[in-house]
């Protein structure tokens, strides 16, 4: 089970985003009462809000922490059309401690509309932000001096000629730089609601790869899972429902069945849940990308992981009263194989144990033999 906490944000509106830094020790949460706040983990394990400002004139949409290879900054997007980068700098010890403050060390004004995500590149990529607007533009920027972070560069102009909502950057080091933007554009004839673009070396630009066209609903967030090792891409998407799409780089010559393959990768949904019974509105992997955390308007953040089969079941159901439970878990009779529906309930709540053959590799489920016996 997961160790769950309430915090009493203090916020006099909706909380839009909430972003945790590299180290998972400082959290910031970004509202539409047009604040943002830092929250520092202390040693007794409680959070304490170290700092709390005015950012922008209007909701803040989105907050994101850079690598702290860059020292602590922040960036920021809002409905007031600007994304504004901010850095801590300390001020006099009072009471309480060192107190922090935040400054603003630049304003993107470029957008003439919304922006409604704002995103840094992975640290190999150097200190790129990128940032999406209602208008369909994604842009991407870069600060070629890290020392001086009051200076930014328009590097491209990506035009998705949809409405954007969200973006995610793949931070995979053996492929191109790859970007997913989601677009929360009611209209149901506008096609897939998900692209996926790739940086090209020889042409200095980045291009559409794929368009995800099974996701035809407006998509609210979007995550590539971090990729260790894999050979593929997982890219989560909150929409209607929670999606999972693997999507696995192809060669120039590559021939499924006996086509030849134009596209750029072999896509498949690996999952697709209605668990939350509403809109998805975030999701979020793990620093491993093995575990997927996502939230809707049930008021619950679901725990998902894929088992050895490749097949994705909810672990965990974090609620807003800071309870959890554990959803049921169904193990059919037959070796080696999981099915819906074959739940055996005990008095005391117990699931059906398992008798695992670790030397044969292959699980073998026996619910009369093992009752009573715990495999961790």
């Amino acid at each position: 089970m997961f160790v769950t906490k309430q915090i009493e944000s203090e916020h006099k509106d909706l909380i839009h985003d909430v972003s945790f830094d590299f180290y998972g020790k400082r959290m910031a949460t970004c509202s539409s009462d047009q604040s943002v706040k830092v929250w520092d983990l202390g040693e007794d394990g409680e959070w304490k809000c170290t700092a709390s400002w005015k950012t922008h004139s209007g909701s803040v949409f989105r907050v994101t922490w850079a690598h702290p290879e860059f020292g602590q900054v922040l960036a920021t997007c809002s409905f007031d059309r600007q994304a504004a980068v901010w850095e801590e700098s300390f001020g006099d010890v009072g009471r309480e401690g060192v107190k922090s403050n935040w400054i603003k060390k630049s304003i993107l004004v470029d957008s003439r509309t919304a922006v409604t995500d704002v995103k840094f590149a992975p640290k190999h990529l150097g200190l790129q932000l990128a940032i999406c607007c209602s208008d369909g533009i994604v842009r991407i920027y870069e600060c070629p001096d890290v020392m001086n972070i009051s200076q930014w560069s328009l590097q491209h102009d990506i035009q998705t000629k949809f409405k954007c909502s969200c973006l995610s950057w793949n931070s995979s080091r053996m492929h191109p730089p790859m970007i997913a933007v989601g677009s929360d554009d009611n209209n149901p004839s506008g096609g897939g609601k998900c692209q996926v673009f790739e940086y090209n070396d020889s042409t200095r630009k980045w291009t559409k790869v794929e368009t995800i066209v099974a996701v035809t609903d407006p998509v609210h967030d979007v995550a590539f899972a971090p990729n260790l090792g894999r050979s593929f891409h997982l890219l989560a998407i909150a929409s209607k429902e929670l999606k999972v799409i693997s999507l696995t780089p192809l060669g120039r010559d590559s021939v499924i069945g006996n086509q030849a393959v134009v596209s750029r990768f072999e896509m498949k949904q690996v999952a697709s849940f209605a668990d939350h019974d509403s809109p998805v509105w975030r999701v979020s992997w793990n620093v491993t990308g093995t575990i997927l955390s996502s939230s809707g308007d049930d008021g619950c953040v679901r725990l998902w992981k894929a088992n050895y089969l490749g097949r994705w079941k909810c672990i965990s159901i974090l609620k807003g009263d800071a309870s959890q439970s554990r959803p049921d878990r169904n193990f059919s009779a037959n070796p080696g194989q999981i099915t819906p529906g074959a739940v055996s309930q005990q008095s005391n709540e117990e699931l059906v144990r398992m008798n695992i053959k670790r030397n044969s590799g292959w699980p073998s489920f026996n619910t009369q033999k093992d009752q009573g016996k715990t495999y961790y």
